[in-house]
């Protein structure tokens, strides 16, 4: 970027904050620090998109701006960035370095371009099936943690080692990180976002809430996102577009493989051990309550230091491993969860909230459309289970107080609670860690996110409409 360029996007980023936090409607939003939140998050929208500053830069502007202007308590803002997604991320990426350190990542590269193929169409499949059908019964964090470090190793494999210009590589992790929140809407175990919505819905109908209902009232919901995400996803891909050489230059690779070696047999089991602890902790968690997955990867990250390979040397070291970890990852990831906090503690979203109580809505297609839109575009600048706990009581009280029946339209809403699209927020600050450029994210997010808008908003009206089971539990 030329220097002029950079120097007027700088410029922009404080003068959208100023903009915003004076020119904000003072009816609606009541308070400076509501204003001034909101304007911090177009601050770090437009230095994402456009890039002036490293990414992880513009993640500490909510410490910032917040020590100058007091949005919220500072202790809270600043938990974020110790949050205990931080060290699951910190965790995968320590047992990622190991794979580089042992030749691990090459045999898992060679392996999964055998199995799949080259075919791009075949491979953006691939991953939105594998990252969807994981985040329907675990954490999305953990399965784009653990499901995009695999993706990274076969990219880089084949070549692609600059993500952030390389289309091809970038839709790949795009993929992941769309899948991985599409997929936790399948399931109340999809995230705690529907755990929140399972309880307010328990709340109202006071009896226990069956995770099978919610299964069953979203199965025709998932079936449309699916398609419709995977269609866009490939829209441009021509059948004839490969990753590299055919399956048979792979499947010939890989038979040229030496035998794995006890370096690398050590780091697949620390990486197996630490997804299987992940991925059961129902299993073990009235034993160990307080092992969580973020602990469990950060645990076995530990182990990799005390190991050493048959000649008595260290595996990992330090020294030789800290430049090889994504800290910027980590980092944009808690700058989106301090940015979300900003928004709730500030009373951003409250003064939201009032104002499109406000609206005149009847039910039907105009509430699921308003419903979808405040959703999709809260759960872009904060966290899911932030918007969760924000939107349905929301709702809750919109509905009621129209004298409506609040259940369908909770089902609609847990729709836009669990897809966002845009932002590098959330787990799609995941993949931008790993080099996906964020403009790239928002220019393919904002089109998506209309067409979700549209189709779903279409689809739930429908539901409502002629599907009885849609408004009931």
């Amino acid at each position: 970027m030329k220097e002029r360029k950079r120097i007027v996007h700088l410029l922009i980023g404080p003068l959208l904050f100023g903009l915003f936090t004076a020119l904000l409607p003072h009816g609606v939003f009541t308070t400076f620090e509501s204003r001034a939140a909101i304007g911090t998050i177009m601050w770090m929208a437009y230095w994402w998109v456009t890039g002036p500053v490293d990414y992880a830069v513009t993640a500490f502007l909510p410490i910032a701006l917040n020590a100058i202007f007091q949005m919220t308590d500072m202790s809270v803002v600043i938990s974020n960035y110790a949050d205990e997604t931080i060290l699951l991320l910190l965790g995968a990426s320590i047992i990622s370095v190991m794979w580089e350190n042992t030749g691990l990542d090459k045999r898992i590269a060679i392996t999964f371009l055998r199995l799949i193929g080259s075919s791009l169409r075949i491979q953006l499949v691939f991953w939105f099936v594998l990252s969807a059908v994981l985040s329907a019964v675990l954490p999305n964090a953990v399965v784009c943690a653990t499901i995009t470090p695999i993706a990274i190793a076969m990219l880089k494999y084949i070549g692609m080692d600059d993500i952030k210009t390389n289309k091809t590589a970038s839709k790949i992790l795009l993929t992941i990180a769309y899948a991985t929140g599409l997929g936790g809407l399948a399931s109340p175990l999809g995230g705690a976002m529907n755990l929140v919505t399972v309880e307010y819905i328990q709340q109202i109908t006071g009896e226990e809430y069956m995770y099978s209902s919610w299964v069953v009232r979203f199965l025709p919901i998932m079936l449309i996102l699916v398609l419709v995400n995977i269609l866009f996803m490939i829209r441009d891909v021509k059948k004839t577009e490969m990753l590299g050489g055919s399956r048979e230059y792979f499947v010939a690779k890989y038979k040229e493989l030496p035998p794995m070696s006890y370096e690398e047999k050590i780091a697949l089991v620390l990486f197996v051990l630490a997804t299987v602890l992940a991925f059961t902790r129902q299993l073990y968690q009235s034993i160990l309550p307080g092992l969580k997955p973020a602990y469990v990867f950060i645990i076995c990250a530990i182990v990799s230091f005390l190991l050493t390979n048959k000649n008595g040397e260290r595996i990992m070291v330090w020294k030789n491993v800290q430049g090889k970890i994504i800290w910027g990852l980590m980092y944009i990831f808690a700058g989106g969860l301090a940015a979300g906090t900003l928004i709730n503690k500030s009373g951003a979203a409250e003064a939201l909230g009032e104002c499109i109580s406000k609206l005149d809505m009847k039910g039907g297609f105009i509430t699921v459309f308003v419903i979808l839109a405040v959703t999709l575009l809260m759960s872009d600048v904060t966290s899911n289970t932030a918007t969760a706990a924000v939107a349905m009581p929301l709702v809750i009280s919109i509905t009621q107080g129209c004298g409506l029946n609040p259940i369908p339209y909770i089902y609609v809403a847990s729709v836009g609670v669990n897809l966002s699209y845009m932002l590098p927020t959330s787990i799609r600050a995941i993949p931008v860690g790993y080099g996906l450029s964020p403009k790239y994210m928002f220019k393919e997010g904002w089109k998506i996110t209309l067409l979700v808008l549209a189709v779903m908003s279409v689809a739930c009206a429908l539901l409502l409409k002629y599907w009885p089971a849609f408004s009931s539990v």
